[in-house]
């Protein structure tokens, strides 16, 4: 199976945990979409839904679907939210913001009674931090910021370089909240826990890429089959 046809596939079975009358957050990402395009067949046919959308795109594109949407200030409990992850280990802890879209993603999964995540299995490790940890951050004070970051996220044993995030065009990625993302490139996050604990310390970081006991179950699709890692009884999703 080709990477495109796995993340179908898990985007379909997430689709199973979709119930009439839910208020749903759509995540955001590669992934997400083929769940987004699902989701939209599915209202089509008459499931009665309503969602909240992690980012512009996510918005533009459910709502050329014709899937009714709406916002957290609107519709500040949702059900479910369904979204992808840039890395994944076998607690569910999870590295996202690689689509520049942490902030909103962490809001609406929080705002959520449960997280599904998706994913091909590529995105399934050991370790978390061979993807880059991304950070939004506050453009004011950005080298004092990265100094900081650079300086705790040392002293629990992550250490690389720390670049903010460009465009193809030169400019500086902004991201829908008209932030700036850092990527830290450390390699190996040892301790998850340590670090988030440690970001959240530095007045610049808004929000950082490591979601550790958000997520309720997450489904990986791979070739020989599709992987569901957590709560998988319908007591607990």
């Amino acid at each position: 199976m080709t990477q495109d046809a796995l993340k179908v596939a898990a985007a379909e079975r997430a689709l199973t945990f979709v119930e009439p009358g839910m208020r749903l957050g759509l995540g955001t990402g590669s992934t997400t979409a083929k769940f987004v395009d699902a989701l939209g067949r599915k209202v089509a046919a008459g499931l009665d839904v309503l969602c909240v959308a992690t980012s512009e795109a996510t918005q533009m594109q459910a709502e050329k679907l014709g899937i009714p949407m709406s916002t957290l200030d609107e519709t500040p409990f949702l059900d479910l939210t369904v979204d992808g992850a840039d890395e994944l280990d076998g607690e569910l802890r999870l590295i996202k913001g690689g689509g520049g879209a942490l902030l909103r993603e962490k809001i609406v999964a929080t705002a959520s009674g449960r997280m599904i995540v998706i994913a091909d299995a590529s995105k399934k490790v050991d370790t978390l931090g061979a993807f880059p940890l991304p950070l939004e951050v506050v453009t004011f004070g950005l080298t004092a910021t990265r100094n900081m970051i650079s300086a705790l996220a040392a002293d629990v044993g992550c250490e690389g370089e720390i670049k903010v995030r460009m465009q193809a065009d030169g400019s500086p990625f902004r991201t829908d909240s008209g932030n700036l993302i850092l990527d830290c490139h450390f390699g190996q996050i040892e301790d998850p826990e340590e670090l988030d604990e440690a970001l959240k310390l530095v007045p610049g970081v808004i929000e950082n890429g490591l979601f550790i006991g958000i997520a309720d179950l997450a489904i990986i699709a791979a070739p020989d089959g599709v992987l569901l890692i957590g709560a998988e009884d319908d007591d607990l999703l």
